[in-house]
């Protein structure tokens, strides 16, 4: 069957929400496997002339290069993706704003009907859109889509792992994960799930066509994926325990794209030179591919070689030493050829010094940071400085009071070096004076135990000492602690001081009690409130005076959980109303609009005190109001604005009470309106419709228009 693989939008980053029962929102959580992964991206090739690298290579040695190209009907381009299809391929006015080293897709038609579209791919695009320098990424992308009712949820098996998803009410299934998607950093696409690459199944005829992993336009079986699971399973899931309901949809059809890789292309990973004062020396070249590779040095007569092989190892290195004897020109340049490549992969490089014998010394005592270091080049003696601090110069750098870890030194002639700094002079610092600070509860009542805190004090310490200094005599507890405490007979002002004592040295801090006789508690629980139902109510008790201990507690009203009730200021979320049980009726159903009602307790040594608040419901009105049922075709349709604009759902029962069949739900917009359209029940001779919502609104009795 023929098959153009489709075009797909860049998405950045990870996108995978995590499971979470919120209302229109995708959930997608991935699931580890039963079985261990055996397979990866291992490595990324050199970067060629575009700026992408030329190739990855998975565990089983497989190598895929860029399909970038339209000419090519195994591995083309994406359509539409060149700006000039027609002319050369070249970065980056005429370069394809995506393109794939693997494009993996399975297309499923679901026992629903829908039409479910995996696919797994290695992409290449730009962080900007638009093909520019600097914006190159590549990123392993997982993305799941297909059409399902919101909160249906699925397991799908797929090449790369399992997903489980939570349909949305926008979307239905529509998940995307890319693993890597930072420009430069190509090799984040290995840390991600696509990996190995998939290949046509050489055990199922045809056979894929030579030098292609497979043939884009024909479903074929694969194989490659790291858990065996070379096929695409659906499964739908029970939403609340997970429990397999049943499979909606399997293939082990797959269409693919990807060009295996036959040039290896090179990273000239580093040029450098050497001269003596007479202006003779040498030229080294450093670079890696592929094993097996021929690369050479381009001749340049101005600098005094010739076209000229590199030695190369197993491993893919290669190094190149080559005669300097012609005159070194402004910013120097040697180029690299891979001369295996058809067409031959080049990389240029700026020929720089070496920067040698660097040190870098520094003296506590007099803040002072010596550098040193020579440069290859002894005939042009370029200047050399310090990143951060400047030219090297016998006397240092003064004033350094922190140097850093490790300085770099370069030359005007492009090369560099970092060496560590080598503390070598100077005297150990001392240990750090700890600092004393002290506190004391608020408030101080006499025959009450005051508790002095000087746990605040910073630094390292070994001792405390606590001692009054003003007042009325009391006799201090725990007074060679952090916590000391004591218990005033009257009123007035109480002083201590505390000294902290440790390595360092000392340190000393002062506290000033105010001692006051205890009152009667006067409880206040606020002013009473109205909130919206589904909002957070804060209780203040703040205005209570002379209590030493809050409780709050709930009176009558919908039941409330209260945070801190402890505390002057404990916190409830205003319960929604509930509503009725759809398909009913519902005989027991009672609307509560009851407001909350709370009571504060405080205590002291001296007694108790109470006070209530009451928080209110906010009212809700409706206005606009439609009911119209239709005999003809059975149907329901129903509108209307309600006064609190909350997203809030809003029920339909039929009759004058709350306790009929429920005809509908809708939401409220965030206009305010509502409208539900639905098919029965048949009203029978009732011509009446009730309103409830989750925000406490109520109307009875709605008069229902009926109409064929």
């Amino acid at each position: 069957m023929k098959k153009t693989l489709a075009r797909l939008p860049v998405t950045l980053g990870v996108i995978a929400a995590v499971l979470a029962p919120m209302a229109g929102t995708a959930a997608a959580v991935v699931v580890t496997p039963s079985a261990p992964r055996t397979g990866k991206l291992t490595q990324v090739g050199p970067i060629a002339d575009h700026g992408f690298p030329a190739w990855y290579r998975d565990s089983n040695n497989v190598r895929l290069e860029l399909c970038n190209t339209p000419d090519d009907p195994m591995c083309p381009a994406p359509a539409g993706s060149i700006p000039n299809p027609d002319a050369p391929v070249s970065f980056p006015d005429n370069f394809p704003d995506e393109s794939f080293y693997q494009l993996a897709d399975s297309t499923i038609t679901l026992t629903s009907g829908a039409k479910a579209v995996i696919s797994t791919n290695l992409e290449a695009a730009f962080m900007n859109g638009a093909p520019a320098p600097g914006d190159q990424m590549v990123f392993g992308r997982v993305r799941i889509r297909f059409d399902a009712p919101a909160g249906e949820r699925f397991r799908i098996t797929h090449p790369y792992g399992v997903d489980d998803i939570v349909a949305d009410d926008k979307k239905g299934v529509n998940m995307t994960e890319d693993t890597g998607a930072i420009p430069g950093a190509f090799g984040a696409a290995l840390n991600g799930r696509v990996g190995p690459f998939l290949k046509w199944d050489p055990a199922v005829a045809p056979a894929a066509p030579a030098g292609y992993i497979g043939n884009p336009g024909v479903e074929h079986k694969v194989v490659g994926s790291p858990y065996n699971t070379n096929f695409v399973r659906i499964e739908q899931l029970d939403p609340a325990t997970g429990a397999v309901i049943g499979e909606v949809g399997f293939s082990d059809l797959f269409t693919i794209q990807g060009r295996y890789a036959t040039n290896s292309g090179l990273d000239l990973d580093q040029a450098t030179y050497s001269r003596a004062a007479n202006g003779t020396g040498t030229v080294d070249v450093f670079a890696s591919s592929e094993p097996g590779q021929v690369l050479q040095i381009t001749g340049d007569t101005t600098l005094g070689f010739h076209d000229t092989k590199l030695r190369g190892d197993a491993n893919g290195h290669y190094y190149g030493r080559f005669p300097l004897t012609g005159t070194l020109p402004v910013n120097p340049k040697v180029e690299v050829v891979n001369i295996s490549d058809r067409p031959a992969a080049k990389k240029t490089r700026a020929l720089v010094d070496v920067v040698t014998g660097a040190t870098a010394t520094y003296d506590a005592g007099a803040q002072k940071l010596t550098v040193s270091a020579t440069s290859s080049d002894k005939k042009g003696n370029p200047a050399l400085s310090v990143t951060g601090f400047g030219a090297i110069t016998p006397s240092g750098f003064t004033g350094v009071v922190a140097p850093p870890a490790t300085v770099t030194v370069t030359s005007a002639a492009g090369g560099s070096t970092t060496v560590p700094v080598l503390a070598n002079a100077g005297a150990t610092f001392g240990a750090t004076a700890p600092v004393a600070a002290a506190t004391a509860d608020t408030p101080a009542l006499v025959n009450q135990t005051v508790r002095l805190d000087a746990t605040g004090s910073a630094g390292e310490i070994t001792k405390y000492t606590w001692t009054q200094t003003g007042g009325a005599a009391v006799t201090l507890t725990n007074a060679a602690t952090s916590l000391a405490t004591f218990k005033p007979t009257a009123a007035g002002l109480y002083s201590f001081k505390v000294q902290v004592d440790g390595p360092g040295g000392t340190s000393q801090a002062t506290v000033t009690v105010t001692v006051t006789n205890v009152s009667a508690p006067k409880a206040d629980a606020g002013v009473d409130q109205t909130v919206q139902r589904g909002k957070t109510v804060t209780l203040d008790g703040t205005k209570s005076t002379a209590a030493e201990t809050y409780s709050w507690a709930q009176v009558s009203g919908p039941a409330v959980t209260l945070t801190g009730a402890t505390t002057a200021k404990p916190t409830f979320t205003y319960p929604t109303q509930a509503l009725p049980a759809a398909p009913g009726p519902n005989a027991t159903f009672v609307a509560n609009n009851a407001p909350v009602v709370l009571e504060l307790t405080i205590r002291n040594a001296a007694g108790i005190s109470t006070d209530q608040v009451v928080v209110n419901p906010q009212p809700e009105t409706f206005s606009g109001l439609t009911v119209r049922y239709r005999t003809g075709n059975n149907e329901w349709r129903i509108a209307g604005t309600s006064s609190i604009v909350a997203g809030q759902r809003i029920s339909v029962v039929l009759g004058s009470t709350l306790t009929g069949r429920v005809i509908g739900t809708g939401t409220v917009d965030a206009a305010g309106a509502f409208s539900i359209r639905v098919t029965g029940p048949p009203p029978g001779t009732v011509r009446t419709v009730s309103f409830i919502s989750t925000t406490g609104g109520t109307q009875l009795g709605f008069a229902v228009d009926v109409t064929n």
